[in-house]
């Protein structure tokens, strides 16, 4: 007898968070969103929220398959769980995380498939998406080169403050997004509560640490070589994305991210319920609650159905056609939608 449920059955699968201790880590995912994390001589800065790889995977933490991690979930279930768009079925395609940032995070940046040829170790490419949580008052974002600077400037400044002045630099407001292809450089300020929608890669160059030593008087590892190899000094693009600043008295969706080929995210604003469909297995749906709970699944059967408090992170399998989300609080509730 088989411990996995019939597809017929699935429900949306909600996965224990694993807290990564990081030394810019901040307080906000216990001020905001109310989490009881677990003490480390480092601040938590992550949160991996959903996450398919060798050195960490999700574990089931809702109905009757709780226990069984994400991989053994795909392997079982393959295009039932992520669809027909995924590229492949070996590793699910996504990493979420929730990112709480103390103080600012290095200045660094993600390879692209042609980098990452160049370069090769196993560096995987990874483009992202940022959604502003909470900001705390003066915290800001750091994303992609002003439109004077030079490769030449950036590498004579990166042991220096003044490499500030060659970045798009933006007042973090919640609402906003940011896309982060792969090439740009970038750095979260302080401050910040992120949801980060990204590739399903772990790799990161940092060119710049800000002089920051760790409790023992360490600097942190830089990859300036990497990273220099892997900017795209082409793209003087902004990467904002501006939030929706008028309260809706109605249901609406907005695109965030609508033409990129690893992901697509929507801001829906919700006063009622929602109905949506995941189709005939084009892809499964990740439901993200922002700030405030709501309910999600099957409308006609509560053993198919979960419950998302805020900052908490759904997947619905690509087979399971129909399901509702429902807000539980009075006015407007956002939730992030992301789909392949």
């Amino acid at each position: 007898m088989s411990d996995f449920l019939n597809s017929n059955q699935l429900y949306p699968l909600k996965f224990t968070p694993i807290y990564q201790a990081r030394i810019w880590g901040g307080t906000q995912m216990t001020e905001v969103l109310h989490r009881e994390v677990s003490a480390s001589e480092d601040p938590i800065g992550e949160s991996w929220e959903i996450v398919d790889r060798e050195s960490e995977n999700s574990v089931l933490a809702n109905g009757p398959m709780a226990g069984k991690t994400l991989h053994e979930l795909l392997q079982h279930y393959g295009r039932e769980l992520v669809g027909r768009r995924a590229k492949s079925i070996q590793r699910f395609p996504l990493l979420v995380k929730l990112i709480d940032a103390g103080d600012r995070l290095s200045l660094q940046v993600h390879p692209d498939e042609a980098a990452c040829a160049r370069i090769g170790g196993g560096a995987e490419p990874k483009t992202e998406m940022w959604y502003i949580v909470a900001a705390r008052k003066g915290a800001q974002i750091l994303a992609g080169l002003q439109g004077r600077a030079t490769r030449q400037q950036l590498v004579s400044r990166l042991d220096s403050p003044e490499v500030e002045n060659l970045l798009q630099v933006y007042p973090s407001l919640p609402g906003d997004a940011y896309f982060i292809t792969s090439g740009t450089l970038h750095a979260i300020g302080g401050g910040n509560l992120i949801l980060e929608i990204q590739q399903n890669s772990d790799t990161t160059y940092r060119v710049s640490d800000w002089g920051r030593v760790d409790a023992h008087g360490n600097p942190r590892e830089l990859h300036i070589e990497k990273g220099i190899q892997s900017i795209n000094f082409m793209n003087r693009t902004s990467p904002r994305i501006v939030g929706v600043t008028d309260h809706v008295s109605h249901n609406r969706k907005f695109d965030v991210v609508n033409s990129c080929p690893f992901f697509t995210v929507s801001d829906l604003r919700l006063t009622e319920l929602w109905s949506d469909d995941t189709g005939s297995f084009g892809s499964f749906h990740m439901i993200s609650a922002i700030n405030g709970a709501v309910r999600l699944g099957k409308a006609d059967d509560p053993a198919r159905c979960a419950r998302l408090e805020a900052g908490e992170t759904a997947l619905i399998p690509a087979c399971f056609g129909s399901y509702v989300i429902v807000p539980e609080r009075e006015g407007e509730t956002t939730v992030v939608k992301t789909t392949l």
